[in-house]
């Protein structure tokens, strides 16, 4: 039943997006419009409360409770575990943002600091810090948990519905529990939908500086049949086959052309930047977590910072399901303290290296790659990369990075996708995969047809909204499970 009600529910919104691509995009600002001014607020309140809980239970009592049972021990070592979260989590929106969104932020920057000053710089680093950090993994933290204790401690299957069962007791196999899965389920086709749709935004756009293709949504559209073949036949040789290979091998790229652009740029400029910004970003954690703008009106929070929140719960079924799969043996403090802080450092160095090259060239250089960026947020990295030596080299580097991490984020999806709508069997069949693979990269090509960029980043925040309430209560279930072990 859950699988095929949310195959309808998705169907349809693919037919509309075909159908009347112009009606799509209006009733669908209209749904952000009225989420934004209502619930902006909650979103805020929640992810700061994710993090805040995730970290208690790491340092309480309860860290030392394994994942399993008490015998278990972790089936992945610590370098495949990584590389497999970080791939799942947001590796192709790393690679989108890295130079992109600092440079956006250097230009329209917030908290009223003049535009590309010194001060909007120091503004933009922070806060691309603050997005793509500790509250993000805070998320996908606590939803994972919850799945890995209740399906691997516990022994319920995992489903997102069992995670209730304290509050619900038999509840969760009827009507109620499987509204839970469904809910899930739409929230991560819309959340992976949009980074797939970012993702090929990139390509198109590392084409565009390579060889001159044109960014139109005809190329767009033929990228995306391309690499959904090539996903598909990923997700269908099983998880530590196509999974596990690719995601070691694009965590090794992305290293390599990380340390490429360290030392072949401004070297001492980022280390400064790193070590400046995370220290700003400590120190504004709770200001800027709570951070709204009720007397100004401004939409710069609602255009990022609520942007990203919801991103990260659309996407926190799928990455939590996903973690959660590979955590089995681990304790919570290990489990909390990996997934929380280890992606949430390499991402800040992320952003330092690509971030920092980019404003250096920008502030000291007359790089003009704001101005391109501004233009197309696409060529903000390859307009940063074709400065550096060997420029044309790091852009197909960087275009095959953004391949391979689209090829993982999407076969990971469509294996958590049929764990969900299989009643949480651990190896989903190779038909409901294939079906939840065409599914998602048919949202991803609705979404770019009918608003780009604006469509792809108005679903998350919509798909999101219902599944933030359930993440909460998803807490307190948790949290009572686990007052109970002896």
């Amino acid at each position: 039943m859950v699988f095929a009600i949310s195959v309808a529910v998705v169907l349809l919104f693919v037919l509309w997006g075909v159908l009347s691509p112009q009606s799509l995009a209006t009733g669908s600002a209209n749904i952000l419009a009225v989420t934004s001014e209502k619930f902006g607020w909650f979103y805020l309140v929640a992810t700061f409360g994710f993090l805040v809980f995730a970290i208690y239970l790491a340092f309480s009592k309860y860290g030392k409770i394994r994942l399993g049972a008490d015998t278990d021990r972790p089936d992945y070592s610590n370098k495949s575990w990584f590389s497999m979260l970080f791939s799942a989590g947001m590796g192709i929106g790393l690679v989108f943002w890295g130079a992109a969104e600092p440079l956006s932020h250097f230009i329209k920057p917030p908290q009223g600091a003049t535009p590309q000053s010194a001060e909007a710089a120091r503004l933009a680093m922070r806060y691309s810090f603050f997005h793509w950090g500790l509250h993000a993994w805070g998320i996908y933290t606590v939803i994972g948990l919850a799945i890995a204790y209740f399906t691997f401690r516990k022994k319920y299957p995992g489903l997102i519905s069992n995670v209730f069962y304290p509050l619900m007791g038999e509840r969760v196999n009827g009507p109620l529990g499987k509204a839970i899965d469904t809910l899930a389920i739409i929230a991560t086709v819309f959340g992976v939908a949009t980074s797939l749709g970012l993702g090929t935004l990139q390509i198109n756009g590392g084409f565009n500086q390579l060889m001159g293709i044109d960014n139109s949504i005809s190329t767009q559209l033929t990228i995306i049949v391309v690499v959904t073949v090539l996903y598909m036949l990923s997700a269908l040789t099983g998880l530590d086959k196509g999974i596990k290979i690719l995601s070691n091998g694009n965590l090794s790229i992305a290293a390599i052309l990380l340390v490429f652009v360290l030392f072949a740029g401004p070297t001492s400029f980022i280390f400064d930047v790193l070590t400046t910004t995370i220290g700003s970003y400590l120190q504004n954690i709770v200001q800027m977590s709570l951070r709204l703008t009720p007397f100004s009106q401004g939409d710069w929070i609602k255009n990022w910072t609520l942007f990203y929140w919801a991103w990260w719960i659309a996407w926190a079924p799928f990455v939590g399901m996903f973690i959660a799969r590979v955590s089995k043996g681990r304790t919570i403090k290990e489990f909390v303290l990996g997934v929380l802080l280890v992606p949430s450092l390499f991402g800040f160095l992320w952003f330092a290296v690509f971030g920092g090259t980019a404003l250096n060239l920008e502030l000291f250089h007359n790089g003009k790659i704001a101005e391109a960026a501004q233009s197309d947020v696409t060529v903000a990295l390859f307009s940063t990369l074709r400065q550096l030596p060997v420029g044309n080299i790091l852009m197909v580097l960087a275009t095959v990075l953004i391949i391979t991490f689209f090829i993982t984020s999407a076969d990971s999806a469509t294996f958590v996708l049929g764990m969900l709508s299989s009643k949480g069997v651990q190896n989903p069949s190779n038909k409901v995969k294939l079906v939840w693979g065409i599914l998602q990269s048919s949202i991803a090509a609705v979404l770019l047809s009918s608003g780009g960029l604006q469509g792809l980043q108005t679903a998350s925040i919509i798909a999101a909204a219902p599944f933030s309430v359930i993440m909460v209560a998803m807490c307190y279930s948790l949290f009572i499970s686990l007052r109970s072990e002896k």
